[in-house]
């Protein structure tokens, strides 16, 4: 049973969240438990297969779901505040997270005291686009749905500027739009994996949704709303992938067989979102809304759970799996150190045949979920139950 106490948030959201979280233990414990996963991409077509492909493509819609609802949250949480107060609260948790992912999350992931690589990953998009959004909240809803718009449909038109040096411009425009390496030292470097220019995009537009959940709002307005957008989007994506002119920085392309031209067709690009990765994972989450809104069930109690402990999740499950992965290569009569993840055991491929089989990566995943599920809980109910703590907004 989940927390009895009355909460004011919206559950539908909550389960989305809640549900790409659950997804998204998947894509990590494939990251630390699946063979060759360090070193391979599970969307090559030419190496992958059909199941690894779509275990991959699935989790898709962690991360643009994750951020475009953190948009969503923070014009909730702005409904009974001003504008003044919503702004400190977003500068000040926006640059929280981008020093969490800098020191904690960079730890976690790799358990690297030296820090020799630094990766910029989900939490610090969230964290800087928490930061842009601060300053343009005092926009009108108009202003910020055009410039999101624009973020997210305009941006690919800037792939073909690709930068080579480590140059102040260069540096900035790795930061803005390409994924990049930056070296520091001879041993240290910053990977900027998560360009930040369409998911502050990808943000705005989830702020703007926000106005369908506001009190007032009909409720059977917003579902055809939600409904209706959320087709479109999905149909935009099936039509611009089809014309295979614009939208994603690698095209599709026909293969020998159907099922390669299939995962050719679905292989969108992540760094950074293109349009047709965003179009395809919005909008079957906006359907997802509007279908979810009514149900309640055994299954939405479960998924509430993480819904509504996203940050703590996000790190606990992180440090869960990594810590298993030291365990599971003991198993395998390896070295624990091994999945001390500096730059230099990638540089020299260490765990390069190291992995269990996709049915273990699955039976894995089940297990980090459900051990995952008690602490969660009860930091749910710690969160409900001590509303006045205002640090808890924090995490």
């Amino acid at each position: 049973m989940v927390l009895k106490t009355k909460s004011t948030r919206i559950e539908s959201i909550d389960i989305l969240r809640g549900l790409v979280m659950v997804i998204m233990a998947l894509d990590h414990v494939r990251d630390y438990f699946y063979y060759g996963a360090f070193f391979n991409d599970p969307t090559n077509i030419e190496t992958t297969t059909p199941l690894l492909f779509f275990t991959r493509f699935i989790t898709h819609y962690c991360a643009p779901v994750f951020v475009f609802l953190a948009g969503t949250s923070a014009f909730l949480y702005g409904i009974k505040k001003n504008k003044q107060q919503l702004f400190k609260f977003l500068i000040t948790r926006g640059i929280w997270l981008i020093v969490l992912e800098i020191i904690v999350n960079n730890f976690i992931w790799k358990f690297d005291l030296t820090y020799s690589r630094v990766i910029l990953q989900v939490i610090w998009a969230i964290g800087v686009s928490m930061v842009t959004l601060s300053g343009l909240i005092f926009l009108s809803k108009r202003w910020l749905l055009i410039i999101g718009l624009l973020l997210v449909f305009v941006h690919n038109s800037f792939d073909t500027i690709v930068n080579n040096g480590i140059d102040f411009k260069s540096v900035i425009w790795y930061i803005l739009h390409q994924p990049n390496i930056i070296p520091l030292t001879e041993t240290h470097s910053v990977g900027v994996f998560y360009p930040v220019l369409p998911w502050i995009g990808i943000m705005i537009l989830g702020y703007c949704l926000g106005t369908f959940y506001h009190k007032d709002y009909d409720p059977i307005l917003r579902k055809k709303y939600l409904f209706r957008i959320g087709i479109c989007t999905t149909f935009l994506f099936f039509l611009l992938r089809s014309i295979n002119i614009y939208g994603d920085l690698i095209p599709w392309s026909i293969q020998d067989t159907t099922v390669k031209t299939i995962m050719s067709f679905f292989k969108v690009t992540k760094y950074p979102p293109s349009l047709s990765y965003t179009l395809i994972t919005l909008g079957p989450a906006l359907l997802f809304l509007y279908a979810i809104e009514s149900i309640k069930n055994k299954a939405t109690d479960f998924l509430l759970v993480f819904g509504r402990v996203p940050l703590f999740y996000y790190f606990l499950h992180v440090l869960i799996i990594h810590t298993l992965a030291m365990i599971g290569i003991m198993i395998l009569g390896g070295d624990w150190k091994s999945m001390i993840l500096t730059a230099e055991s990638f540089k020299n491929q260490t765990l390069l045949n190291y992995g269990y089989s996709l049915l273990t990566t699955y039976l894995v995943w089940v297990g980090v979920v459900t051990l995952l599920y008690f602490p969660c809980k009860k930091y749910m109910v710690y969160k409900a139950t001590n509303k006045d703590k205002w640090w808890l907004s924090y995490l």
